[in-house]
């Protein structure tokens, strides 16, 4: 069994597009997406159509709660609320009423049985929340707590931080996605994962994938993008915004 998981498109519909082919030449046997599809992104509803497309599992992630319902104070700093309700805005402005209904009903994790010897737990942020942030240089005392829960499970995967990693903690595999539309490591490249299982062996693997970044940040421009400049930097620096 070899699956493929993506996250955090953030409406760039062409990091995604480039995603979707290089996955095609991997030969996958499925995929499945862990939240955060449509927004911050100059092309949300393409992203989502594209996504919908693909008649495979889906997860909530944090971006799409606040699509359906808005930016709610103390989810983020209190100085950029304003801001980011008004991106929240422009992007329900170019989706239809079904499209928020898809959002609305997604489902918040999934467990996996990729073989006999093999469960596999993923969600976004955490099996708790949408919103706590756990980075990579954490204790393996705060992974294990706060994100490999499910005693059950051999592997972890989850989203949200936007920064790629695999580590091996107690005898088991947790790891973080990226993002393919919003990259904050450096790297301006969408990433994604690969988990290919045989048996009692598995091997997962981090995959990144150049787009045209030039064309995105333009992009924002040209579609009326509120904060339009921010954004462009974001894309381009693959850093999050100040």
């Amino acid at each position: 069994m070899k699956m493929a998981f993506i996250s955090d498109i953030h409406g760039n519909a062409v990091a995604l597009e480039a995603v979707l082919a290089d996955i095609k030449k991997h030969h996958v046997d499925s995929i499945a997406v862990l939240g955060d599809l449509c927004y911050r992104g100059p092309e949300p509803k393409k992203a989502l159509d594209l996504i919908r497309s693909l008649e495979c599992p889906v997860i909530k992630g944090n971006a799409d709660e606040w699509v359906v319902r808005g930016v709610r104070e103390g989810e983020v700093p209190e100085g950029k609320l304003a801001m980011m309700n008004e991106e929240r805005q422009w992007t329900v402005e170019q989706l239809e009423s079904e499209d928020l209904d898809y959002l609305e009903q997604l489902p918040t994790q999934f467990h996996w049985d990729l073989n006999t010897h093999l469960k596999l737990h993923t969600f976004h942020a955490t099996p708790e929340s949408l919103f706590d942030v756990v980075l990579p240089h954490e204790s393996p005392e705060h992974l294990q707590k706060k994100l490999m829960v499910e005693e059950d499970a051999n592997l972890y995967l989850y989203a949200h931080i936007h920064l790629p990693y695999v580590r091996y903690i107690g005898g088991k595999c947790l790891a973080n996605l990226g993002s393919v539309g919003l990259p904050f490591d450096g790297q301006s490249k969408a990433s994604y994962v690969i988990v290919d299982a045989d048996e009692d062996r598995f091997r997962v693997s981090i995959e990144r994938v150049p787009f045209d970044v030039e064309k995105v940040a333009q992009q924002y421009v040209d579609n009326g993008y509120p904060y339009a400049e921010m954004m462009r930097k974001v894309v381009q620096e693959a850093q999050p915004p100040s």
